[in-house]
């Protein structure tokens, strides 16, 4: 089987949306997912981009994806913010998902990000064990806050 691990394209967001539709069924919040693939598209690949991904593909068909914006912390600078990382369930367990999480490592060195942060569900035991493998820090102090604001 061979993957490769390169940046995605605008002609990748409708397959990406899918993923995440897969992702939100598997973390139990099939209805959350209200973006468009018209503001997708905007967001990653506009004048004005706010996020950049890395997909595995497998004989042109992306079976998984990372994709992170940029963070800033007023204690430790700009930090890689982790939004989403997803291997096909098909696929789990042919390392792809460290294939995509060591190319966020060496993206995170190369933009001179001093470091990597996102969320896990406390419940995703294989997520956790994961990212256990990279000497993760987990940090319970934290409570997740979130504002909806309508236009």
């Amino acid at each position: 089987m061979s993957i490769i691990i390169r940046e995605a394209l605008i002609t990748d967001c409708p397959r990406l949306l899918e993923l995440v539709k897969e992702l939100a069924v598997y973390e139990k919040a099939p209805d959350q997912v209200t973006v468009t693939l018209a503001h997708f598209e905007e967001t990653g690949f506009g004048p004005n981009p706010v996020w950049k991904a890395f997909v595995a593909d497998r004989d042109g068909m992306v079976v998984g994806f990372a994709l992170y914006y940029v963070r800033y912390s007023t204690w430790k600078g700009a930090r890689m913010y982790l939004e989403d990382v997803l291997v096909t369930e098909k696929m789990r367990g042919n390392g792809i998902g460290k294939l995509l999480f060591d190319r966020l490592i060496v993206e995170a060195k190369e933009k001179a990000f001093n470091g990597i942060v996102w969320q896990v569900l406390n419940w995703n035991e294989p997520a956790i064990n994961f990212y256990k493998k990279y000497n993760t820090a987990f940090d319970p102090e934290w409570i997740n806050c979130s504002l909806e604001v309508e236009s």
